[in-house]
């Protein structure tokens, strides 16, 4: 006899998975901006390596941090999902609220903010990389926090002789570099992996930022250090040229931020 169903019996169909964005609009929103935002930091990536390789160097040599200051949790996975797993952030509480919705255990997350130390127990556990220590009393805190962990020594490049109340500047962070070598002295002894030095350019003109990454640059060199966190969206080219390692990027990834009040 033949395997095939009479012409009365039921035929088993196979069952149908559901599936809920495909129900739910608010859902599928959800998704195309998500898949938006995803191809937008794409391109944007695409457009950050091209202007690496531009200034003559490897982009893949290149660790690119990326920025989410003032952007939301989507901004952080559509990072990830563009082969970015370097995350900086300038505060303690939005580091802390990204990093407990993101679920993205491979993200390294950097501290690139003003070190508060009633802070660093919270983030401890989370920071992979404290870019901007300048002062003892941080070293101190963070060798007892964290044991062990990848730091870099911020360079204040503030010329102090020409604005010596620095108001002109709006305190950036960091050392004066003629203290950087004791800082790095001191975060060893405490047992911490001192990977390189960090520096924020001038405000103003990117080639304005050339002395001062290269004075950065000499005094790495002359420390032994391999890392340089030097250059932002407007100045990568000078801080490239000048031998950066490590960018900084927020809105040449993601667009401006919005502000508000």
């Amino acid at each position: 006899m033949s395997g095939h169903a009479g012409p009365h019996e039921p035929v088993a169909h196979e069952p149908v998975a559901h599936d809920p964005v495909a129900h739910d609009p608010v859902a599928r929103d959800v998704e195309r901006a998500e898949g938006y935002l995803l191809d937008r930091v794409s391109e944007r990536l695409s457009r950050v390596r091209d202007r690496i390789t531009a200034t003559g160097r490897d982009a893949a040599s290149v660790r690119i941090v990326a920025v989410t200051k003032g952007f939301g949790a989507p901004a952080i996975r559509a990072a990830f999902e563009a082969g970015l797993m370097d995350i900086g952030e300038n505060y303690a509480s939005e580091l802390l609220s990204k990093a407990a919705v993101s679920d993205l255990p491979a993200v390294r997350w950097h501290y690139i903010g003003a070190i508060q130390r009633r802070s660093v127990a919270r983030l401890a556990p989370i920071v992979g990389c404290w870019e901007t220590l300048c002062r003892s009393q941080e070293i101190e805190t963070v060798a007892r926090r964290a044991p062990g962990a990848c730091v870099l020594i911020q360079v204040d490049l503030t010329d102090s002789t020409r604005s010596p109340s620095r108001s002109a500047t709006a305190l950036r962070n960091g050392s004066p570099p003629d203290e950087v070598p004791g800082l790095v002295a001191e975060a060893v002894s405490a047992g911490l992996d001192v990977e390189g030095l960090m520096a924020v350019g001038p405000r103003g003109s990117p080639e304005a930022a050339r002395p001062g990454f290269r004075l950065v640059a000499e005094l790495a060199r002359s420390l032994g250090l391999r890392e340089l966190s030097m250059g932002m969206t407007d100045d990568m080219e000078i801080a490239l040229e000048e031998g950066s390692t490590i960018l900084r990027v927020g809105r040449g990834l993601f667009g401006d931020r919005l502000h508000t009040g």
